[in-house]
């Protein structure tokens, strides 16, 4: 069983159909989804209906998602007109050609969806580097933005977890975790962008072990804006958006300690990618925005 990744589709059906194709998960293997399914590409519905059906999916809220169920229940008009700016006026759209059980159906399921979630997994791509050695498993904190680093570790160091004792990264586990996600201020988890990709998480130590942080939200053709220590550039040959690791050096043992895999569909043709990561060995897929789609 293996874990993969994707986020920020933005209403690009085609481009996560063709990147999920080009993966294969198989019927054993989870599908994280990490939000900002809809608005600004032209078919948010379709994502919508395409990634609930998924086998073994587990979907995350986005910044998207957060402001259309705003705008839905509310009469303030700027509240509206926010979520129009931002793209949702083509989400609206489609929800009103729906039936009306159809569209409430929907939003009761977007309504329903957690702010973050905590996946453990076979690490293959870090026991590959000889730097860092024999390593099994690995934890990954997904949330669509990122997280708050600095509050993450004074919950840990609240809880009695010091993270600068030798080892103690590596002997974190998802009960130790759990309190200090839950602990997020939510707007951090939806929004966060320059607080999160500038600092080190201070979650990985200095032999590479640790829980290692994916989030979306940030286009990473933007993500220089943010960013220090990015493990390559954001575009590739052909001018298309990148996933990118942030944040490798000596003091995390040559690991990034985030991963960035908004590959900038919200911008569409020329440059945007819906992108899908496998964490077990951090293999990816593109499958980029092609013109009128």
């Amino acid at each position: 069983m293996a874990t993969y990744v994707t986020s920020d589709a933005h209403g690009h059906l085609r481009a996560l159909d063709r990147a999920l194709a080009l993966a294969g998960p198989g019927d054993d293997d989870t599908v994280v989804v990490m939000g900002d399914m809809i608005d600004r590409g032209p078919d948010p519905v379709g994502v919508l209906r395409l990634v609930r059906g998924l086998t073994r999916a587990r979907v995350l809220m986005g910044n998207h998602e957060r402001m259309m169920l705003e705008a839905l229940f509310t009469d303030d008009l700027s509240i509206r007109g926010g979520w129009d700016l931002n793209g949702g006026w083509v989400t609206a759209a489609q929800l009103d050609d729906l039936p009306g059980t159809q569209a409430a159906d929907l939003i009761d399921w977007v309504a329903e969806l957690p702010l973050f979630d905590i996946i453990e997994v076979d690490d293959a791509f870090s026991a590959a580097r000889a730097s860092v050695g024999e390593a099994p498993r690995r934890i990954y904190l997904l949330a669509h933005a990122g997280i708050d680093a600095l509050a993450a570790r004074g919950h840990l160091a609240t809880a009695g977890i010091d993270l600068t004792d030798p080892g103690v990264p590596a002997r974190l586990t998802v009960t130790d975790l759990m309190p200090m996600m839950e602990a997020q201020e939510a707007e951090d988890l939806l929004w966060i962008r320059e607080r999160f990709w500038g600092v080190p998480t201070g979650l990985v130590d200095d032999q590479g072990r640790g829980p290692i942080v994916v989030a979306g939200h940030t286009p990473s053709i933007l993500l220089g804006s943010f960013a220090e220590r990015m493990a390559g550039p954001v575009l590739d040959a052909n001018g298309h958006a990148r996933i990118v690791e942030v944040g490798a050096w000596q003091d995390t043992g040559g690991i990034a300690d985030k991963i960035d895999i908004d590959a900038s569909a919200a911008g569409g043709f020329p440059h945007g990618q819906v992108a899908v990561m496998r964490l077990e060995d951090h293999r990816v897929w593109y499958a980029p925005v092609n013109e009128g789609e």
